[in-house]
C-alpha cells in the first residue's frame, strides 16, 4: 500500500467528511462551552467556574465520570462556586445562556437543537467516553459557536470530540499539565493537535470571557468572495498569495464558506477583527501560514464511513473487477484525498475479505494520495487511538491490527 502527497488532485477532494457542515454554516443564537473531566475534576470545575463572569451569554456543560450507583452532589457543591445558576441535567432539559448544566450519574447526554438528551452510558472499546459524544453532538448542533474544554482526568475522554468542534470553526481548550491533577486526559487532547489554548482553569475562564465578547464569534460576516485571484493587492489576496508562495496550492477556487470559517476561527484565536490585521500577522509569522494551511484541510474521518458504500464495494464492484481477472495482472485502487487512511483501511478489508471468499488469488496494489503532508504521515502510520475505531468490529480488529498496549493504539497490518 502507498501513501503519497505529492501527486496532484483536485483539492476539493480533501476533507469530504465535513462538507455538509460546510455547505450548511449553523446559525446558533448562543455559544455553548462543553467542559469534560474525570478524575480530580470538580477542583478543576470550580477552578474554572470560580472566575466566569456571569454575563457572558454562553451556557455551560460540565461533563464529569461519576459513580453510576451513586447520586451525584456536584451541582450543589459548585452552586457554592458560582453566581451562576448550576443544573443536574434532566432529559429534555434545554440549554439556556448564563447557565451551568451538570451531567448526572450514570448518562450519555448528547445535544440536539438546544435541547439535553439523556440516555444509559454506553462503553465504547471497553471504557466510558461519555466527553466524546457530548463534544461530537455539541459540534453538530452548535457550529462555530461550539466550544470544547478538557480539564483534569485520567483517561483519553474528550480528545476525539474536540476535533469536531475545530472541524467547524469552534474553539478547544485543555488544562495544562502543571495545574491538572490527572493529565492523561488534557495530555491526550494536546497531543492530537487540535487544542487551540492549553492554560490552568483561571486562565481557560479569562479566555472564554474574550471569546464572549468578541463580535466575530456572535455575528461572523463573510470575508471570502470566490474566484478572488491570488495577484489582487487586498487583504484576501495576500492571504492567497502567501498559501501558494508557502505550500504551492492555490485556494482562490476553493470553497468561500469553509475558507470563511477557517480564517475567522483563526482571527478569533489571535484577537483579530480586521482581515487585513490578519493578512499582516500571517506576513510576520510563517508559522502561521502553515497552520491555516493544515487547518483548512482538517480531516474528520472515520473507519467505514458510509456503511451502505462499503456493501455496495462488496456486493457489486468487486465482483466486476475480478471476474474473469487473471492473476498475471494486480488489483489496483487509488484512494484520492486519503485524509488520514482510514478510508484507504476500510476499503482493503473490505477487499481482502470479498477475495477470501473467491477461488482466485491476486495481487493487490493501493494508492492512497493527499495534500496534507500531515494526513499522509498519519495514513502511513497507521496508528489509531481506541476511540478512533468505534467503528471496526472486534473481529476486524482482532484480524486486521495490532492492539499496542504500551500506548494504548492500534496499528494496521
Amino acid at each position: 500500500m502507498t501513501f503519497d502527497s505529492s501527486v496532484q488532485q483536485p483539492i476539493s477532494n480533501t476533507g469530504d467528511a465535513i462538507d455538509s457542515m460546510q455547505q450548511n454554516p449553523i446559525d446558533a443564537p448562543f455559544a455553548i462551552v462543553g467542559v469534560a473531566a474525570s478524575a480530580g475534576g470538580l477542583e478543576a470545575f470550580r477552578q474554572l467556574l470560580s472566575h466566569l463572569s456571569t454575563d457572558t451569554g454562553m451556557a455551560f456543560v460540565l461533563i464529569q465520570h461519576l459513580a453510576p450507583d451513586r447520586d451525584s452532589l456536584l451541582s450543589e457543591i459548585l452552586t457554592k462556586t458560582t453566581s451562576l445558576p448550576v443544573r443536574e441535567v434532566e432529559n429534555g432539559m434545554r440549554v439556556e445562556p448564563n447557565q451551568v448544566y451538570v451531567i448526572p450519574p450514570n448518562a450519555k447526554m448528547v445535544l440536539s437543537q438546544g435541547v439535553l438528551q439523556l440516555s444509559p452510558r454506553e462503553k465504547v472499546l471497553g471504557r466510558y467516553m461519555p466527553g466524546d459524544a457530548f463534544f461530537a453532538s455539541l459540534a453538530a448542533d452548535r457550529g462555530h459557536k461550539a466550544i470544547g474544554v478538557v480539564l483534569s482526568g485520567a483517561d483519553g475522554d474528550g480528545s476525539l470530540g474536540l476535533k469536531a468542534i475545530k472541524a467547524v470553526g469552534g474553539v478547544t481548550f485543555a488544562q495544562c499539565e502543571d495545574t491538572a491533577r490527572f493529565d492523561s486526559m488534557p495530555n491526550t487532547a494536546v497531543a492530537t493537535g487540535n487544542v487551540d489554548f492549553v492554560l490552568p482553569p483561571e486562565k481557560i475562564a479569562e479566555e472564554l470571557v474574550n471569546l464572549s465578547r468578541n463580535p466575530m464569534l456572535a455575528n461572523p460576516q463573510p470575508i471570502v468572495v470566490a474566484n478572488v485571484s491570488p495577484e489582487t493587492g487586498d487583504a484576501l489576496g495576500t492571504i492567497f498569495a502567501l498559501l501558494r508562495s508557502t505550500t504551492g496550492v492555490d485556494f482562490s477556487q476553493y470553497k468561500p464558506t469553509t475558507l470563511d470559517r477557517r480564517i475567522q476561527r483563526r482571527m478569533v484565536l489571535y484577537k483579530l477583527d480586521q482581515l487585513e490585521d490578519y493578512a499582516q500577522y500571517l506576513q510576520a509569522h510563517p508559522a502561521e501560514v502553515k497552520a491555516l494551511y493544515e487547518e483548512i484541510l482538517i480531516h474528520v474521518t472515520s473507519f467505514f464511513r458510509d456503511p451502505e458504500t462499503f456493501e455496495v464495494l462488496k456486493a457489486q464492484v468487486f465482483p466486476t473487477i475480478t471476474q474473469n481477472k487473471s492473476a498475471e495482472f494486480p488489483i489496483r485502487i487509488w484512494v484520492a484525498g486519503c485524509s488520514t487512511g482510514k478510508e484507504v483501511y476500510s476499503i482493503t478489508i473490505c477487499l481482502l475479505e470479498f477475495l477470501a471468499d473467491q477461488a482466485i488469488q491476486v495481487p493487490i496494489q493501493i494508492f492512497a494520495t493527499d495534500i496534507s503532508e500531515q494526513a499522509i504521515d498519519k495514513a502511513r502510520a497507521g496508528v489509531y487511538q481506541d476511540n478512533q475505531m468505534v467503528e471496526v468490529s472486534t473481529e476486524r480488529r482482532r484480524r486486521f491490527f495490532i492492539p499496542l498496549r504500551a500506548v494504548t493504539t492500534r496499528s494496521a497490518r
